[in-house]
């Protein structure tokens, strides 16, 4: 990765999401603008918040798709980034810095 990219994994989970009475709301669904979640696969060298292993909040109509290996991965600058969640150190759920 170059400068301030990341590569990042989209979260597959956010892809549908339930109501609170339970109906499924396909992600094709128009609600507006929705932001997505995603896990950090690399990072670039001039990358100063984010670390691989993150889940970072980001807006899905700013990325880039790319193909690596199979795999389908998006690109982001690190400015793009709203919100990095990283897995605390005293082995609790995922912690939540803005």
């Amino acid at each position: 990765m170059l400068h301030d990219r990341l590569l990042v994994k989209l979260d597959q989970e956010g892809s549908e999401r339930r109501s609170a009475s339970g109906i499924v709301i396909p992600a094709t669904a128009a609600l507006g603008k929705r932001l997505a979640w995603a896990d950090v696969v690399a990072a670039g060298p001039n990358v100063r918040q984010v670390s691989v292993g993150d889940r970072v909040l980001f807006d899905p109509e700013d990325r880039s798709e790319v193909e690596v290996s199979g795999q389908d991965y998006l690109l982001l600058r690190e400015r793009d980034v709203h919100a990095v969640a990283r897995p605390d150190d005293a082995g609790h759920d995922v912690g939540l810095y803005l």
